[in-house]
């Protein structure tokens, strides 16, 4: 079975594009990109005082488009589609007032290489002022290879604001083959925890989240996954879950019933701790922490588009969409 290269800095962000095999780009293809400076205009927050009645209905029927893109997950087996969508509904579904539609430009909430060999579906929501919560961010790539088959990734991904010191969400799965998946799945802290460790004993220890990656480890397909990056390990929780999934003897079938049976519940529970304990739990946030959660998520998200999308986004879709998907999502990403 041929090896895919999984990008080291995946874990910065739930868009990861990833690198594909190590044949099929060349080591000195360079692709010119600058990432443009930040555009208010793609997180626009829809409000009755700011737009008229026209403009509504208009970024209301874009965010259903796209939403409907995104949701569709096309690419995927039935037990992952069922899953993402699961995942997706129950998170909108808690933070439903809160969440605003869509305002990404339709060519960036669906987008594709000039080849057609490379697309994807991005769907980012802001939420109102009161909410902690920043943006919610979900996106699927289908990428296929010069050596034959695809790579998959879907993800979801939800980014607390500093009116709570709350971890954030991260749930991907990148398929390679049918019989081959990486699985990550976390809460990265938004505190250091030793300078802290109340955080880790509320958020970590008292959720018991180690129990969940303890049961799927259990699952003998399933191998712990390694990044070679200290950054990436540095940034993630002591709970982390990232896992190699290879289905050899079994192939698809046993891959489906590993989704549907153990990856399914589990990342579903997960979400719930997210949800009832990290999310939606009551924090008080002194005026100091703020400023520090505010400095840290920037650094954090800055380098997502330093060394992860920047680079990989061009090799699967070229510049000029790279540049135009990335100048959106840094409109979200700056602190």
């Amino acid at each position: 079975m041929m090896e895919v290269m999984i990008c080291d800095h995946f874990r910065c962000s739930p868009l990861s594009i990833l690198s594909s095999y190590r044949s099929s780009f060349s080591p000195s293809t360079r692709y010119p990109l600058s990432v443009p400076s930040y555009s208010p205009s793609f997180r626009l927050k829809p409000s009755s005082s700011s737009l008229s009645s026209s403009r509504m209905e208009e970024t209301q029927e874009t965010h259903d488009h796209g939403r409907s893109k995104f949701i569709d997950f096309p690419f995927v087996s039935a037990a992952q589609k069922n899953l993402m969508v699961e995942l997706v509904s129950k998170l909108e579904d808690r933070f439903h007032s809160q969440l605003l539609p869509c305002t990404l430009p339709p060519d960036v909430q669906y987008y594709q290489s000039q080849t057609g060999t490379a697309q994807a579906s991005l769907h980012i929501r802001s939420a109102t002022d009161d909410s902690p919560v920043d943006f919610v961010l979900g996106s699927w790539v289908h990428s296929e290879l010069p050596t034959g088959g695809s790579l998959d990734i879907t993800s979801l991904s939800a980014y607390l604001n500093s009116s709570t010191d709350a971890p954030n969400f991260v749930f991907e799965m990148i398929r390679s083959s049918p019989i081959m998946l990486v699985l990550i799945l976390d809460l990265p802290p938004r505190k250091d925890l030793v300078l802290w460790p109340d955080d880790l004993k509320t958020f970590y220890e008292d959720t018991q989240l180690d129990t969940h990656r303890q049961a799927l480890e259990r699952v003998p397909e399933v191998k712990p996954y390694f990044s070679s990056s200290l950054y990436i390990r540095s940034v993630s929780s002591p709970t982390t879950i990232m896992v190699r999934i290879v289905t050899e003897n079994g192939g698809v079938e046993r891959m489906e019933e590993i989704i549907r049976d153990h990856l399914d519940p589990i990342s579903k529970q997960v979400l719930g701790i997210w949800l009832d304990h990290c999310a939606c739990a009551q924090r008080d946030v002194g005026e100091a922490e703020r400023a520090y959660l505010n400095k840290r998520d920037g650094l954090i998200r800055n380098k997502t588009i330093e060394i992860d999308l920047g680079s990989s986004f061009p090799r699967l879709f070229g510049p000029e969409v790279a540049n135009r998907v990335l100048e959106a999502i840094k409109g979200y990403f700056t602190v």
